[in-house]
């Protein structure tokens, strides 16, 4: 058994309870329909029960036979209970474990509902504590529960109060917040900057490689229809290949949009009053729908990310920094718009954050030009060390040419150019309390970081940073990525930027370090009047 470290179950007469029965028939009804396709090419189309012909249908129907199984196990093992100090979980058949969470602990409560909860009227619950999935945490999910019930739930674990224990055909959806505050709704046109990526490739890969395999399952050629569409070797191979490429573009543009669509649909960013402050809540999807809390007091800032090659676009993702919803981890919930317009972003940013100018749009302080030689310097290294590597490979593989060793002096344009652009997004200010640091070649992030959220502030040089009179300096915090760095600042201005970052926070550091040296310039006097 194994529960929240330091947070032992409390003894309680709150008796536990299942989820929901419907959760019983939605995974019986999974389990049937995953056989329904291989049934249907044997019955109807006479297909053969052989792994050339269904291999990945009869795997497809494997892993569902299985995943409704599994989840029917866990309906009959997963218990829950919510008590007036802690929400707790009992599952699991050979290994059993007990979570608790403590009700003051909890960051966020989400629901979701995929395309077959929502038929049945049910939701996942998922009850947040700032965990860290990359450290192998993992949030309290309550999977599943009926609709008023997740709702309650919501509504009492988010704003606080205790939990009124009704019977689940007697619970009322609790009363919505009034007086919300609409910041962003989903604009048709952001699927342009979701659907230009090298992901549209593996899309179409994918969409076509099923799509074989399943006409193949009802004895339809797939290739042979391909082949049989124009004399390929009359249009030669340059064409050919250039058709193939943009016919699998497309296909897999389109898909994007497709996945873009279904992901955000009727997706809206709004700012909810309770009982414990604001909640800045998103909530999207057309199949598989998803709402995200965020509570306001937990707030620390904003991040926008821009990637380069669609810089020209004007395109970000937005996220908030907050405690208990890192960045690391492989869910959305820091982000809180779908990726779109630089300006939305920013506009959205200056909302979020309660302002009237965003610190986000603040001018920024250059770096020093040192900077730029310290980028060229590795730019260089990694074009010697690419070059280095090719020209050894040709001394071990007899068949490579002698002077393939040359494609590697070919990186230089591209590694000096990413020296520039590496060295043209940095920056740093502060303004209005906020820490606003920006870095980053592949993918331009700007982050504006409260001060009061600084709980340390380190400095760091390397040889080559010493050498140049630069300085790394990284404010640490409880929220978002954890740390948050201004990259080669000049050494001279390092503390400088600290103290103004973090009023107070370094006083006394630097009365003690410049407390000897006004001693001997108040003692150099006395002994010098003291020679004759």
């Amino acid at each position: 058994m194994t529960t929240e470290p330091d947070e032992p179950a409390p003894e309680s007469g709150v008796p536990w309870q299942r989820l929901d029965t419907r959760v019983v028939w939605v995974d019986t009804a999974k389990t049937v329909l995953s056989m329904v396709p291989a049934g249907v090419a044997i019955a109807f189309f006479g297909a053969e029960l052989s792994w050339g012909t269904m291999g990945p249908i009869l795997v497809a129907t494997a892993v569902g036979v299985l995943g409704g199984l599994a989840d029917l196990l866990r309906w009959v093992k997963t218990r829950y209970r919510i008590t007036d100090e802690h929400v707790e979980r009992r599952t699991g058949l050979l290994v059993r474990q007990h979570r608790s969470i403590r009700r003051d602990r909890i960051r966020s409560v989400d629901t979701s509902a995929k395309f077959r909860h929502r038929l049945t009227g049910l939701r996942v619950v998922t009850v947040g504590a700032g965990q860290h999935s990359a450290t192998g945490e993992s949030a309290l999910t309550l999977d599943a529960v009926r609709v008023e019930i997740a709702e309650r739930l919501r509504q009492e674990l988010l704003y606080g109060g205790p939990v009124e224990r009704t019977d689940a055909a007697e619970a009322e959806p609790a009363p919505a917040p009034r007086d919300e505050q609409v910041y962003a709704r989903l604009q048709r046109s952001w699927v342009f900057y979701n659907v230009f990526s090298v992901w549209a490739f593996f899309m179409a890969a994918g969409l076509l490689w099923g799509t074989y395999w399943a006409l193949r399952m009802f004895g339809l050629d797939l290739r042979g229809f391909v082949e049989g569409l124009a004399d390929w070797d009359a249009v030669g191979t340059g064409w050919t290949v250039a058709i193939a490429v943009a016919t699998v573009g497309v296909i897999g543009v389109v898909g994007l949009a497709i996945n873009f669509f279904a992901e955000n649909w009727r997706f809206v960013l709004v700012r909810v009053p309770g009982d414990r402050g604001t909640v800045l809540r998103t909530s999207q999807g057309l199949f598989k729908t998803r709402e995200v809390n965020r509570d306001d007091n937990r707030l620390r800032g904003v991040s926008i990310d821009e990637p380069l090659l669609w810089r020209w676009m004007g395109m970000a993702d937005t996220s908030v920094i907050a405690t208990g919803l890192t960045m690391m981890s492989m869910t959305p919930s820091a982000q809180i718009l779908p990726r779109g317009p630089i300006d939305v972003a920013r506009r959205v940013a200056a909302q979020v954050l309660g302002t009237d100018r965003s610190p986000l749009d603040r001018p920024l302080r250059q770096h020093p030009l040192r900077a730029l030689r310290r980028r060229v310097g590795w730019a260089l290294i990694v074009t010697a060390s690419v070059t280095g590597l090719l020209a050894w490979l040709t001394t071990l593989i007899d068949a490579m040419h002698d002077r393939v060793w040359l494609a590697g002096l070919g990186l230089l344009p591209i590694t000096l150019a990413l020296a520039a652009v590496a060295y043209r997004s940095l920056g740093h200010t502060v303004a209005d309390g906020y820490l606003v640091t920006r870095s980053g070649a592949w993918s331009r992030t700007t982050s504006a970081l409260q001060s009061r959220a600084v709980v340390g502030v380190t400095f760091r040089q390397s040889l080559l940073q010493r050498r140049l009179r630069l300085a790394t300096v990284e404010v640490t915090t409880a929220a978002g990525y954890g740390a948050y760095q201004a990259v080669d600042v000049e050494s001279a201005e390092a503390v400088d930027l600290a103290d103004r970052a973090v009023p107070g926070l370094l006083t006394e550091f630097m009365a003690a370090a410049s407390a000897p040296a006004r001693d001997d310039a108040a003692a150099e006097p006395a002994r010098v009047q003291a020679q004759p």
